[in-house]
């Protein structure tokens, strides 16, 4: 079974970083695109990174420039480094994992999540 598990959560204030991690399975981590997606309360879903099993990575508009997706191999976790946030990015951050395109990450599995606040 597929799990993943996020922490780095927490609550900065504007301008701030913060850095997510997620651990999965080692099974999935060589042959699955990993990715980090995030919900507000009121919006939509939206995948901000990913990388897939080359290291190729890919970044949403409203978070390139400022957010880094890695991995470490050796340790089956991707990370979510997020700098200059600011309130906008505030929302329940997801790690998740797909056995296909990266574009589909949405339908993919999925950690609990871990709560990203970022106060003005």
């Amino acid at each position: 079974q597929v799990q993943l598990q996020e922490s780095g959560g927490g609550s900065v204030q504007s301008g701030g970083s913060l850095r997510l991690s997620c651990t999965g399975s080692g099974y999935i981590y060589r042959n699955y695109c990993m990715g980090w997606f995030r919900q507000a309360p009121g919006k939509e879903r939206e995948a901000v990174a990913t990388i897939d099993s080359d290291g190729s990575t890919s970044y949403s508009d409203s978070v390139k420039g400022r957010f880094t997706i890695s991995q470490d191999h050796a340790k089956n976790t991707t990370y979510l480094q997020m700098n200059s946030l600011t309130p906008e990015d505030t929302a329940m951050y997801y790690c998740a994992a797909v056995g296909s395109w990266c574009d589909q990450l949405l339908f993919g599995f999925r950690g609990q999540g871990t709560q990203v606040t970022v106060s003005s």
